[in-house]
């Protein structure tokens, strides 16, 4: 077989076929460079030697920037060539990813985040630049090892698996955090890339949200509503570690919006502390699953 002119001739077809503005324009691309990585990598003698064949990728690349132009240069050839790899070790080809998306992503190992990513892309309908965001925020790596494991044995996800740990809190002026309320108008001035943080389906509803208990008033740090968990969330922000009474604090903020804001039709609702330092022996000792301790980062 002339693998170079096997290569060559896909090169053109995918070229051909960009012109052609419909919805198969990803699924074609996506082809093409999985049967290019896979030619490369017979052309090199297989996958375990694949990283020492450069040089023949230097002498294609050499040859199709002579033939075709300077875009096929050895940068897009080793990308074919592991965007094939990571295909034959599991991630999915999802066609409503572009080439784009798929370039954003051969710089993970493991097949499992890319997977993660993959879907979060064509849940949400991610942008490249979205999906860079979000690697960059290292959210897959930043859920619990109990979640990443329901995830790969395809276990339901609550919504205590989904938030990750710790949480990212903008912070582009470089504002002392001395106080809870410093820390609060932070979330505020960036509340949608808080939400996104916390994970899917999350939307706000207020801030210092007032409850009124035995005629005295409380004031819910952030009340959220979840709509793919349809439940109400309530966080509480603190500077100081974890303990016990943080979480008998939230668990009465949470019974009151239980019996006074929750629809019959509504899951119970959930509290999320976000603290300077998490506490596992507190959080371990809770009897209460519906209530999660997070650490926060401020960035």
């Amino acid at each position: 077989m002339n693998y170079y002119e096997e290569i060559k001739d896909k090169l053109i077809d995918v070229e051909i076929q960009n012109k052609v503005k419909d919805y198969s324009k990803n699924k074609y691309t996506l082809e093409k460079y999985y049967e290019i990585g896979k030619l490369l990598i017979e052309a090199q003698g297989g996958e375990k030697r694949a990283k020492y064949g450069d040089g023949l990728i230097k002498e294609y690349s050499d040859r199709l920037i002579n033939e075709l132009g300077e875009k096929y240069n050895t940068t897009l050839l080793k990308r074919t060539r592991n965007f094939y790899m990571i295909i034959e070790k599991g991630a999915q080809v999802a066609h409503q990813l572009s080439w784009s998306h798929y370039v954003e992503l051969l710089s993970l190992k493991d097949i499992n985040a890319i997977n993660y990513y993959i879907n979060k892309c064509n849940t949400n309908s991610l942008s490249r630049n979205k999906l860079r965001e979000l690697i960059k925020s290292k959210e897959y790596e930043r859920l619990p090892d109990s979640t990443k494991n329901k995830i790969v044995t395809k276990e339901n996800i609550n919504i205590t698996d989904i938030v990750p740990n710790p949480i990212i809190i903008n912070n582009p002026n470089n504002i002392d955090v001395i106080k809870e309320k410093v820390l609060e108008q932070l979330i505020l001035e960036d509340i949608p890339s808080f939400l996104k943080q916390l994970g899917n389906g999350f939307t706000f509803i207020d801030n210092e949200y007032p409850i009124s208990i035995d005629g005295i008033y409380n004031y819910i740090d952030l009340l959220l509503f979840n709509i793919d968990f349809n439940c109400y969330v309530v966080i509480e922000l603190k500077l100081n570690k974890l303990n016990k009474d943080n979480i008998g604090q939230i668990l009465c903020y949470m019974n009151y919006i239980d019996n006074n804001l929750k629809k019959i039709n509504h899951n119970k609702t959930v509290g999320i502390i976000l603290t300077k330092k998490d506490n596992h022996f507190v959080a371990e000792y809770c009897s209460n699953y519906n209530i999660l301790s997070r650490e926060y980062v401020i960035c």
